[in-house]
């Protein structure tokens, strides 16, 4: 099982998990991506959830818009950390999905990033920090990154 599993709503929410999937190759993290509805299909989320926990998946991330109920029955499932990226596909632009991600109840948390593609590539780069806290590679590779942004500003 890959270390982060990236999970998103719908084929339509693609070109955001797309981003989130070019950051983690350029960090190197070993990933995986699914669709898989939280309202449509709750129990296939659940059967995956738990067997990616199992097999030693250690950060969900999971892009939704509207209700964006997918970040949060994923954190039902698992003690892992689970990111969540508010996507702008609704009528209001992502607000919603946001408000919905950021509201988890006490206990259940879920990071919230950014709405659309700066939420989309930031969920990677956080990602990047949890796993880089275990693993050396990853975690050059995400603090390389860092220092190119400091000397692309001169």
């Amino acid at each position: 099982m890959a270390v982060v599993a990236v999970i998103m709503g719908s084929k339509t929410d693609k070109e955001y998990a797309d981003e989130t999937i070019s950051v983690l190759e350029q960090m190197g993290i070993d990933h995986e991506a699914h669709v898989i509805s939280a309202h449509r299909t709750p129990e296939k989320l659940r059967e995956f959830v738990t067997s990616a926990e199992a097999a030693g998946t250690e950060v969900f991330i999971c892009a939704a818009g509207g209700a964006a109920a997918l970040p949060g029955a994923t954190a039902a499932w698992t003690s892992r950390p689970v990111i969540g990226v508010p996507l702008p596909t609704s009528d209001l632009n992502g607000i919603d999905s946001l408000y919905a991600i950021a509201q988890m109840p006490p206990g259940i948390p879920v990071a919230t990033v950014a709405v659309g593609s700066w939420g989309a590539r930031n969920a990677a780069f956080l990602a990047a920090q949890i796993v880089g806290v275990r693993d050396e590679g990853i975690r050059k590779a995400y603090n390389d990154y860092r220092a190119s942004l400091r000397t692309s500003q001169k």
